[in-house]
């Protein structure tokens, strides 16, 4: 990637260590948007946010009078105010199997680390997580070789989706077996690289794989 001219002020409260913040801020990153990014943390939030946020929840963007507090409404915003690089397809049919594929990875996925991440989860339950994720991205590690991104020529939003959960594995105590992954493996190889990705890391992130 060139460099990007910055074209927007925006506003982001955004939890360095979540991996919903994190896939926004690849977005911004990718489409090289002038943004203020307000790291908070659950425990402590900013005392302006419940006025702009009904649910007082991390993360929350603010453009101008606008306040946008979920993550994938936030990507296709920014991916329509900000056309350039495009992260959805032009065709409704193509759009729409990509915004399944997101809606897959919530279930399929997201939904695992949670689990593993929550501070109320039992042993039993994040253990359980983590043979689920685990053997999930080993069954689909595959279908990775076919395409450079995730079913596509093309990085997208689904891309933005994947690459934090992946790149918290070492965090999230799930090693994926190399001879089995070799597919999905240079996936994140290719992912990690770019620089859009690299510019979104907080230090939370960075520390996740030092």
């Amino acid at each position: 990637m060139g460099v990007v001219a910055k074209r927007s002020s925006m506003t982001f409260y955004s939890d360095g260590a979540d991996h919903y913040s994190h896939r926004v801020r690849i977005v911004l990153a990718e489409k090289g948007v002038a943004v203020d990014v307000i790291d908070c943390q659950v425990e402590d939030l900013p005392e302006d946010l419940a006025d702009l946020n009904p649910y007082n929840s991390l993360p929350t963007l603010l453009d101008r009078e606008l306040v946008l507090y979920e993550p994938n409404v936030m990507m296709e915003y920014l991916d329509e105010r900000f056309p350039h690089p495009p992260l959805l397809p032009v065709y409704p049919v193509e759009r729409a199997k990509s915004r399944l594929f997101m809606h897959r990875i919530q279930k399929d996925w997201c939904e695992y680390v949670d689990v593993i991440l929550s501070a109320h989860s039992s042993d039993d339950e994040v253990l359980e997580a983590r043979k689920e994720l685990r053997d999930s991205f080993v069954a689909v590690s595959p279908i990775f070789a076919d395409k450079p991104y995730f079913m596509s020529e093309e990085f997208t939003l689904v891309d933005c989706c994947l690459a934090p959960l992946l790149w918290r594995l070492p965090a999230l105590g799930v090693e994926l077996p190399e001879s089995q992954c070799q597919g999905l493996i240079s996936y994140m190889d290719r992912l990690f690289e770019r620089e859009s990705f690299r510019e979104s890391l907080s230090d939370a992130e960075r520390e996740m794989r030092e």
